[in-house]
């Protein structure tokens, strides 16, 4: 799914994301036999799935003619969920 945002097209980098959830541990937790197991962020995933939802849900018509001026009537929550996606580079502009 590409978002179209003030002329710009971006995407959602899954594999960013799952590696942006998972807890990353020095020494492999095993299971019963050669099984890994694989521990997320509960808090991490449960950010970013908010995130995402306030992204998808936003439902302020933008003027792409209008450029950075028609970003001013974007909700609090999408301008802040929408940069921390970009900073955390899991949303990408294409």
């Amino acid at each position: 799914m590409m978002l179209k945002i003030m002329n710009e097209h971006y995407f959602l980098d899954l594999d960013e994301i799952d590696n942006y959830i998972q807890i990353k541990s020095d020494s492999p937790l095993l299971t019963s036999g050669e099984t890994n197991e694989y521990h997320i962020s509960v808090v991490k995933y449960e950010t970013i799935k908010l995130m995402l939802e306030v992204l998808m849900d936003e439902h302020e018509e933008v003027d792409d003619v209008l450029g950075g001026k028609a970003a001013n009537h974007l909700s609090i929550p999408f301008k802040l969920a929408f940069n921390t996606l970009m900073s955390k580079k899991l949303l990408k502009s294409f």
